[in-house]
């Protein structure tokens, strides 16, 4: 494992908003320098990350969804203290950064993490695969090549199988755990917001959740359907110019403007014997009021049973988890919880995805619609045409006119 030490001949370094790209460095990697911000939390991160920053990650397989995140801040560059790609499973974090062209230098090593920690906000230099920080501390890491990452996924897939039984066996002992959700009355609050008898939208900062929102903005003008957001869902629709109706979850990685934009919130409770409420403190800090929903599961199934509880018609969903590689990247070894809401709601709930297909092809009128509808607009008018007089002498007239032109007999 790299160890940091102390720095040699380390240049003066000043501050500036934008890397100062230095050239290609005997690692292939491109030598930079800018403002350094480190965090173990990527989703923490990423709210005080800027354009032309090193970003210094703890964050062992690196997921789809956070790497997103990470390249809409644009960063100069990207350290993770430990392994992007462990084996577990193939996550697509790394190869989503370097594609969008941004260097990431791999397993930098715990001690850079904590020099990180304490000189966030100083300048540092990334070169020769080693990243150097204003005070002299130093890391070597492992520069990730596109070439790498595919040799480092294609291993991980040979224990993908492994990993699904893992996942497998856990979600079954959890299973009896948490069989209330399906089988037991919970504890619903009251809400201000109206849900019976409507559709209701869950956004979830899942993978592709920006993609499938875009995809059904026809949807959401033709229906006007509830909006509940789970945690920093409330954030993805501000951004679109939407606000939402209902915020829920543990307030772990909603920002502050979206927890005061006005919605109904409503924080989600341990079920069990502590029943902790570990995000209310937060919401009462800001001045703000909460229902409490205490039930086990995810802050996300936790919504769509709301949902349901509530009277909801229909359930469209944006950015859940449904895959194997979705719950992995979440950090969950089983999905009991989600398993035994799928359960419950059964074909209420829709998947965002579909609802844009179908609402596209909706509002697509196929080419062979468009001829039958034009065919049939003009047979009025030939009708009118064949009774009228007038129109019957000007034909003729323009026949014979041709006649006399081509000498047509």
């Amino acid at each position: 494992m790299p160890r940091a030490r102390p720095g040699h001949g380390l240049p003066l370094l000043t501050t500036s908003a934008a890397p100062r790209i230095m050239g290609r460095d005997t690692s292939g990697m491109t030598a930079t320098s800018g403002t350094m911000r480190a965090d173990r939390r990527t989703k923490n991160l990423v709210k005080r990350l800027r354009p032309g920053d090193i970003a210094v990650i703890h964050h062992a397989d690196l997921d789809a969804t956070a790497a997103r995140a990470l390249v809409e801040c644009r960063p100069a560059a990207v350290v993770n203290a430990v392994r992007s790609i462990s084996g577990r499973y193939p996550n697509r974090g790394p190869e989503i950064l370097l594609a969008a062209g941004i260097p990431v230098l791999d397993e930098a090593g715990e001690a850079l993490f904590e020099s990180a920690l304490a000189e966030e906000g100083t300048e540092a230099v990334l070169s020769d695969g080693c990243l150097r920080l204003a005070s002299g501390a130093s890391a070597e890491g492992v520069p990730l090549t596109l070439q790498r990452v595919a040799a480092q996924l294609e291993e991980a897939r040979q224990n993908l199988s492994r990993e699904l039984d893992a996942f497998a066996r856990n979600t079954l002992h959890y299973l009896a755990a948490e069989k209330g959700l399906l089988l037991d009355p919970l504890e619903v609050p009251e809400l201000d917001t109206a849900i019976r008898g409507r559709h209701v939208l869950i956004v979830v900062r899942g993978e592709g959740y920006k993609e499938d929102l875009r995809a059904i903005v026809p949807y959401l003008d033709d229906v006007r359907p509830v909006l509940m957001a789970v945690d920093g869902g409330a954030d993805a629709l501000l951004e679109m110019g939407l606000k939402p109706h209902l915020i829920v979850g543990d307030m772990d990685s909603v920002s502050d403007r979206a927890l005061a934009c006005g919605a109904e919130i409503v924080v989600h409770g341990y079920a069990g014997g502590d029943r902790a409420i570990p995000g209310l403190e937060r919401v009462r800090r800001l001045g703000l009021q909460a229902k409490v929903f205490h039930a086990a599961g995810t802050s996300e199934d936790i919504a769509m049973v709301l949902a349901d509880e509530k009277g909801a018609s229909v359930i469209v969903a944006v950015g859940a988890h449904y895959g194997l590689e979705d719950f992995l990247d979440k950090g969950r070894g089983g999905m009991a919880s989600t398993f035994l809401v799928r359960l419950r709601l059964g074909s209420k709930l829709v998947d965002a995805r579909g609802i844009g297909r179908l609402w596209a092809a909706r509002n697509r009128p196929a080419t062979r619609e468009l001829v039958l509808l034009g065919v049939a607009a003009l047979f009025p008018v030939v009708v009118v045409a064949a009774s009228s007089p007038w129109i019957r002498t000007l034909v003729s007239t323009f026949w014979l006119s041709l006649r006399s032109t081509f000498g047509v007999r």
